[in-house]
Parts: C-alpha cells; sequence; structure tokens
C-alpha cells in the first residue's frame, strides 16, 4: 500500500466531549501528556504547582459539591516531589485529592470512574528513564482529556483568573489515602479472565519493569492458578525501565528458556503497554496481539463492526492478516489517545499499537498491559494451542525504523532533499510497501519507517531519508 501518511490531530468522539473555550494551541502538553528531564521546565515543581491549580479550576462547575481528582504515580526518584506539588495545587483551588500511590496508569483510570472523580492524574514517563517524568489526565469517563481541554488548561496557567482564586478556610481542599488501591485494580483484573477459566497449568515469567505494576500484576496472576516467575519487581526510584520491561526484553526471554514457561509478559514502567514473549523466546509485538485478539474475537461475534484501529506505525503484515479473515483496519497518527478516540467514534472495540499500547475497550477505557495479558491468555486457554501457533496468523513484513534527535521540527516537504528522497522510495515500493516519516509527539526526535517485500531495498531507502534528515537537521 503505498502512503505517504500524515500526521493529523484525529477529530473523535473524546473531542467532543468537553467543548473547547479557547483556540490556545498546545505548547506543554504532546501526544500523552507533559513529558520531560524532572527538574527541567515544564517538569518543575513550580510549573506542576501552577499546572494542579489550573486543572483544578478547569475542572470546578458551579455546583456546590467538593471536587475530586484522583493522582497516581510509577516509581521513579522524582514522583513525590511531582505528587507532592500537584496535590498542594490542586488543594489550593479547594479540590479534594484521592492519592492511591504507585499504580499502573490504566488502574489511575478505572479508579478515576469506580470513584466518581472529576479527573485523574498519572505521574508517569511511561518507557522513558528514571531521570525524566510526565503527567497524563483522564476524564471522570476514564479517557483521556481531549486536544482542546489541554489547550483550555495552558491557556488558564497563562492568565490571571488562577491567581484570583483562594479559597481559605474550609474552603480548601483535602488530601487522602485510599490503602485499598491494589486491591480494587486487583479484581478487576481477575475479571478479564472469563470466570470459568484458571490459569492452572501455565508457567508465566512476568517482567514489570521495576514499575507501577511490581506488586500487583503478579499477583492477580499467582491468583488466577498461575506459577509465576516474577522479575522487575524491585524499584528503587532510579531502575525503572533499565534493562527490564517492554523495552527491552533481553532478560525476559533468556528467563523463559531457563524456566521452560509458556509465555513471558513485559510491562512498561507505567504498565499500559505490554510485549508478550512465547514459549520459544521469540517476542510478540502489539501487531501481533492484535491480529491474535482480532481473529478470536470475530469468530466468537465480539468484533464490533469486524474493524480494528491501529496506527499509521502497525505493520503491513497486520492488514493482510486481518483482510484475509474479513477484517477491516483503520489507522490513525501515533498515539493511543487517538486510537482510543477513533473506537469510540466508530463503535469499535479493539485497537492498539505496535509498541505494545492495546486497547479492549469491553474491559478499559485505554491501554492496560495486564488486560492484553490476560485476554492472550484466554485465547491460548480457549483454543488449547500456544502463544507461537497463535502468533503464526500475521506475517510481518520487512521494516526498519530509525529515531534521529532533531534540533527543531519543519515541514518536510519543504526540505528539498528529504521530500526527493521519499518520494523516490515510495516510487520504487509501489503499492507493496509504505513509507512513514514523523516527529515525535514527545521527544525531539525524527522518526522514519520503511516497510516492503525485500529487506535490503527497505533498509537502503530508510537510511537514505535519515542521511537527509540528518544533514538537515541533525
Amino acid at each position: 500500500m503505498k502512503s505517504r501518511e500524515v500526521e493529523n490531530t484525529v477529530a473523535g468522539a473524546a473531542a467532543a466531549r468537553q467543548a473547547p473555550t479557547s483556540v490556545v494551541k498546545r505548547r506543554m502538553f504532546g501526544t500523552d501528556g507533559i513529558r520531560g528531564v524532572a527538574n527541567e521546565e515544564p517538569m518543575t515543581p513550580e510549573t506542576v504547582l501552577r499546572l494542579g491549580r489550573a486543572v483544578g479550576l478547569h475542572f470546578q462547575t458551579e455546583s456546590q459539591r467538593r471536587h475530586k481528582i484522583v493522582i497516581g504515580k510509577d516509581t521513579r526518584l522524582s514522583g513525590y516531589m511531582f505528587e507532592t506539588a500537584l496535590a498542594a495545587g490542586l488543594t489550593s483551588m479547594g479540590v479534594d485529592v484521592v492519592l492511591v500511590g504507585p499504580m499502573p496508569t490504566p488502574g489511575i483510570a478505572f479508579l478515576t470512574r469506580t470513584l466518581r472523580a472529576d479527573a485523574g492524574v498519572a505521574i508517569s514517563a511511561s518507557h522513558n528513564p528514571y531521570h525524566d517524568n510526565g503527567i497524563k489526565f483522564f476524564g471522570p469517563d476514564g479517557f483521556k482529556l481531549a486536544d482542546s481541554a489541554e489547550a483550555d488548561i495552558e491557556a488558564v496557567m497563562s492568565g490571571t483568573d488562577i491567581d484570583r482564586v483562594r479559597p481559605t478556610g474550609a474552603g480548601i481542599g483535602k488530601a487522602y489515602r485510599i490503602e485499598d488501591a491494589d486491591g480494587r485494580y486487583n479484581v478487576f483484573l481477575k475479571a478479564v479472565l472469563p470466570r470459568e477459566l484458571t490459569l492452572d497449568g501455565l508457567r508465566i515469567v512476568i517482567d514489570c519493569a521495576n514499575g507501577a505494576a511490581h506488586r500487583i500484576a503478579p499477583i492477580v496472576l499467582a491468583e488466577l492458578g498461575a506459577e509465576v516467575i516474577a522479575i522487575g519487581v524491585s524499584p528503587d526510584g532510579i531502575n525503572i525501565n533499565a534493562g527490564v520491561g517492554a523495552t527491552d526484553t533481553a532478560q525476559l526471554r533468556a528467563r523463559v528458556l531457563a524456566e521452560h514457561a509458556h509465555i513471558g509478559v513485559a510491562l512498561d514502567g507505567d504498565a499500559d503497554r505490554c510485549i508478550l514473549i512465547d514459549e520459544h523466546g521469540e517476542e510478540v509485538d502489539g501487531d501481533h496481539a492484535l491480529a491474535v485478539l482480532a481473529i478470536a474475537m470475530h469468530e466468537r461475534g465480539e468484533l464490533a463492526h469486524a474493524t480494528v484501529v491501529a496506527t499509521v506505525m502497525s505493520n503491513f503484515g497486520l492488514e493482510v492478516a486481518l483482510r484475509e479473515k474479513g477484517i477491516s483496519l483503520e489507522r490513525t497518527p501515533v498515539g493511543d489517545r487517538y486510537v482510543v478516540e477513533r473506537m469510540v467514534e466508530g463503535g469499535f472495540v479493539l485497537g492498539g499499537e505496535k509498541s505494545g499500547h492495546v486497547v479492549c475497550l469491553g474491559h478499559a477505557t485505554t491501554g492496560d498491559g495486564m488486560v492484553t495479558a490476560l485476554s492472550i491468555l484466554t485465547c491460548m486457554k480457549l483454543s488449547g494451542r500456544p502463544l507461537s501457533e497463535l502468533k503464526s496468523v500475521l506475517r510481518s513484513y520487512p521494516q526498519r525504523l530509525i529515531s534521529l534527535r532533531v534540533r527543531e521540527r519543519r515541514d518536510l516537504e519543504d526540505i528539498p532533499a528529504v521530500a526527493a528522497a521519499i518520494t523516490q522510495a515510495e516510487a520504487a515500493l509501489g503499492d507493496r510497501g509504505r513509507v512513514v516519516v514523523r516527529f515525535s509527539g514527545t521527544e525531539p526526535l525524527a522518526r522514519v519507517m520503511v516497510e516492503g517485500e525485500e529487506e535490503p531495498a527497505v533498509e537502503h531507502h530508510a537510511r537514505r531519508i535519515a542521511a537527509a534528515i540528518e544533514a538537515a537537521l541533525g
């Protein structure tokens, strides 16, 4: 499929939930909240305190009831600093704060809904190293905030209204912890596995990336009957994602083979993504998980509109595998928020990204690594087939992804050498390949992705485009 994918914002149902009150373009927020080096702008306690005040004002209504916002975090060192700053900002605006401590990002979305909170906040930089941190917000429905809502929050931060709101006395918000947050999320996760099934007889190695799921994930699997070998469960504030987790599966693959395990599960730092390892030590990415789940759901009559939603980065092989089973694939810009928006807009129930973000709207409102793992385990149990056989439904096309650090972002069409390299690659690949060139939404990176039938050609075109970008913007 010949295409130069354009990274436009998807204006879906989530955007419609909150009408914009300003036309301010987002500067702080990327495709997945705010992210940066901890203690450098915008991730400083001063800015985060003001962010908390802006969020508090944004979510307040004319109602006289007490407003409530949930705050959770992953295990990185700076989480304590930002948790305190956010709580101070919110309570200074008269908003009550529920602190749930280390909690997977999807767990925060779940608790936001079930606690009937006005919003939820996840303090996490996901798969990034410990020296980074980030903040992302969920609305009362558990979905990530729309672009328009984030723009409004930025407008409030830069305005003066926020400085005039100073409740005193009983009008100040309170902050308190709920001690059973883990237990509530545990019960939710176990319900993903059909009630008639258990994980008895399965040996599972789980890698929690020294992150937010280090307590919850192993317990859930064990309580469902699995024999569990857990790694990446000793966070110290700086070892999150370091040589473990969904972005570095070498240790997990070795352990799966050494333990003769049936499956390995790798989560990232905030446990919203999942990469699997089959019994032979082979990696199973988000595209393969989508293929396995989509075909199983379609056969059970559970795949709404016989359609899956994925991003422009999903492998062309996913389209082929789904098409052969009568399933359509819709693509969105990169970012699970855009996948979810399109799913809600179209009434679809399954979507995700190659990186391991898989969204099962029948269970959760955002990507959830444990929901993904339990859904795949359900397929294994119901079919009686190992993961290596299930994943064989998808044959990935050769793909080369190159990430380049850039000093600035410019329209690539305006850089002749880059535009020419892309055009030549598209012409050579024809209808049997794809070229996607985009800027990262969270880091100063340009990403080049080329797919095609012949690996040498794919490598050649990817390197040629990358060299042109590096020469112009590196």
